[in-house]
């Protein structure tokens, strides 16, 4: 049906077409004869079913998506293969982040900064099946080289990954670029991870301009709620007064399953700042925030807008240093607190996200953790000093009357502290250094 030879440039497949019964060549170029070999079976495969009329099979199916866009285009061309689809990287791209309905609008904005740094490394109109691994490499370097945090040159990482897997599942590529591109490691910069104490955020409440922004901070800091996204979703309807109980409707995670709401307790701390926040709110409020929510709220989902800017003016009111990730800040030193006081598993259900996410991203050891853990080992020395030394071993066994006071019994011979004799006054257990076999002759056969 098929033959191969092989000339100057390599292995070519010689075979007659089945529609045209003209004969046609492809040439797989220079490689192992048992590859080529794989390639004339695969085709024979192809003129059969070509022939027949009827589908190809699953193991010719696979070697079709993992043979190279060469290979492929030559197969198209004598008319056993579908071709390879044509694109460019804007034309695809920009198409796939459009047509994802089923993320948050900022998750785009995230893929839209790696799909600005591909058109700046790549061009908007190269074809995606001529990047090669090591371009793909020399791409993730080019990030690095920008200076860019780790965590951001992973997640550009991780989302060119996805564009290029979504076009190889597309036929437009045979194989992925990037899947041998080792990830970037972000090691977790702790100094960012700051712990803020109760007592600077009552400071920095008593700056706040209004009865609002009071509410806001105690709903991120002594409630858990994200900022500004938790916070100025919440409703007067959502505070349940008898149960002592709030509905936080979440943006960040509504299209997870069950993840659009869920319930935390009214903590002490919220109610003082929520009832003033009821009291100053303009007749036929529906919402906690009012004023500020028109400044954060976007086309593209919750923008912190100039929210953190104020914030940090309140806290250079309140005589304190500005502290990285405020908003992350306070939310993730609420989470610890109440760890403190309550179970992980119902903390990590208040705050919306997996006990493996409390560990990871926002718990945080505080100075207290150390002096708690001095003062503990201190008082388990204390209390070990207070303990009287035992007396010696040997000391209780000196002068047993208990043995010499049992009578012998004649059917089994003597008792068991004959069997350890001679002993004397001051010696334990332990037969004497002048241990002799016939000290035990008279134990019973």
């Amino acid at each position: 049906m098929a033959s191969l030879s092989k000339d100057g440039n390599g292995w070519r497949i010689l075979f007659v077409c089945p529609t045209t019964k003209k004969r046609r060549t492809i040439r797989t170029g220079k490689c192992a004869k048992k590859n080529a070999e794989t390639a004339l079976n695969m085709v024979e495969r192809l003129i059969e079913a070509k022939h027949l009329g009827t589908p190809v099979d699953r193991q010719t199916a696979a070697w079709l998506d993992s043979i190279d866009g060469a290979l492929r285009d030559r197969l198209a061309k004598v008319g056993l293969a579908a071709g390879r689809q044509k694109t460019t990287l804007k034309a695809f791209v920009s198409a796939y982040i459009d047509g994802r309905h089923d993320v948050k609008p900022a998750s785009k904005t995230v893929w839209r900064q790696g799909e600005a740094s591909l058109y700046a490394f790549f061009g908007e109109d190269r074809p995606p099946h001529m990047i090669t691994v090591a371009e793909a490499e020399a791409f993730k370097q080019s990030l690095i080289a920008q200076k860019l945090a780790l965590y951001t040159v992973r997640k550009r990482l991780q989302g060119v990954r996805m564009f290029f897997n979504a076009m190889a599942k597309r036929g437009f590529i045979s194989s992925n670029p990037f899947d041998k591109v080792k990830g970037v490691q972000a090691v977790v910069d702790e100094s960012r991870n700051v712990y803020v104490s109760r007592k600077d955020v009552e400071a920095v409440m008593e700056e706040a301009p209004d009865a609002e922004w009071r509410a806001m901070i105690a709903l991120s800091r002594f409630g858990g709620l994200r900022l500004p996204s938790e916070v100025l979703s919440l409703k007067w309807q959502h505070i349940d007064w008898q149960r002592n109980r709030i509905t936080v409707v979440s943006p960040k995670t509504a299209h997870h399953p069950g993840g659009g709401q869920r319930e935390i307790p009214l903590f002490p701390e919220l109610v003082q700042p929520l009832l003033e926040a009821s009291e100053a709110a303009p007749d036929g409020a529906v919402y906690v925030v009012t004023h500020h929510r028109s400044q954060a709220d976007s086309p593209e989902g919750w923008r912190n807008s100039n929210l953190r800017t104020r914030f940090n003016k309140m806290v250079c009111r309140a005589g304190l240093e500005p502290w990285p990730k405020p908003f992350h800040a306070m939310r993730a030193s609420c989470e610890t607190d109440l760890l403190e006081k309550h179970p992980l598993q119902a903390v990590a259900r208040w705050m919306g996200h997996s006990a493996k996410i409390a560990v990871t991203n926002y718990l945080r050891v505080r100075d207290e953790h150390f002096d708690r853990a001095v003062k503990l080992g201190a008082d388990i020395r204390h209390d070990l000093a207070q303990i009287p030394a035992h007396p010696p071993l040997i000391a209780v066994n000196r002068g047993s009357s208990r043995n010499e006071e049992s009578p012998a019994n004649p059917e089994i011979g003597e008792p068991c502290g004959a069997m350890m004799t001679p002993q004397t006054d001051g010696e334990g257990f332990e037969p004497p250094l002048d241990f002799r076999p016939e000290q035990f002759s008279r134990l019973p056969p």
